[in-house]
């Protein structure tokens, strides 16, 4: 069984909007997010900052999504981890054997790129599959990880008063997955792109249409598994 875990509760103050409900065709994005990983996970578990976040946004995707999947929600355990204490939230809520862990804010998930993390995250002695940009940079909030070890490595960081979302991936053994090689799936490498600027923003809208046309939006248009990394 398969999962996928959306952070969706922070606050933005840089974009100055919640950046879950950013609108993408008159649609917050968080039901794309939503409805599109429901195409390659089993289920898909939305981690708010509150009870009453939590809430609000079970309304907004039960009257705007149509995830094709089970869609449940939870939020930050321990108040003042930023992403650790979303993780750990989801990887608790979450059933699967590995999950898919991401933000809200990237708008042009590429679904060839997650099946072949998938895959990869799944090979004996890996306990994690992690994108890595040409500087080194780790991609924590667009990789998959074995639910239950990502798990533990959060509440250790927690007990450790750890904040750095880095931290849980010391405790694991991580397969790196340099972004290069993806590009026979993902060209633009879009699957990467974010949402921190109004500036952004304006990029992301200008690209939407084009995107919606092609493999941003259907996980069959390559095969993840012929990619060799």
């Amino acid at each position: 069984m398969r999962s996928a875990v959306i952070l969706a509760g922070g606050e933005s103050r840089r974009l100055g909007a919640e950046k879950s409900l950013l609108e993408f065709e008159s649609r917050p994005l968080i039901c794309w997010t939503v409805e599109k990983l429901s195409r390659t996970a089993d289920e898909v578990v939305v981690v708010a900052r509150s009870k009453a976040h939590a809430e609000r946004l079970e309304n907004i995707i039960s009257d705007t999504s149509h995830a094709k999947t089970k869609v449940t929600f939870t939020w930050d355990s321990v108040a003042g981890f930023g992403p650790v204490a979303g993780l750990s939230a989801g990887m608790k809520k979450a059933r699967g054997k590995l999950a898919f862990a991401t933000g809200c804010d990237l708008p042009f998930l590429s679904l060839p790129v997650i099946e072949r993390l998938f895959e990869l995250a799944d090979e004996e002695g890996y306990e994690a599959a992690v994108p890595v940009q040409p500087n080194g940079f780790f991609e924590p909030l667009h990789c998959v990880y074995h639910r239950e070890k990502m798990l533990l490595a959060c509440e250790r960081a927690m007990e450790k008063a750890e904040r750095r979302i880095h931290a849980p991936l010391q405790e694991l053994c991580v397969r790196r997955v340099y972004v290069d090689l993806l590009r026979p799936l993902d060209p633009d490498l879009l699957s990467f792109f974010n949402l921190n600027t109004r500036e952004d923003l304006e990029k992301a809208r200008a690209l939407w249409p084009e995107c919606r046309k092609n493999q941003y939006f259907s996980k069959h248009e390559c095969n993840a598994s012929d990619v060799v990394l």
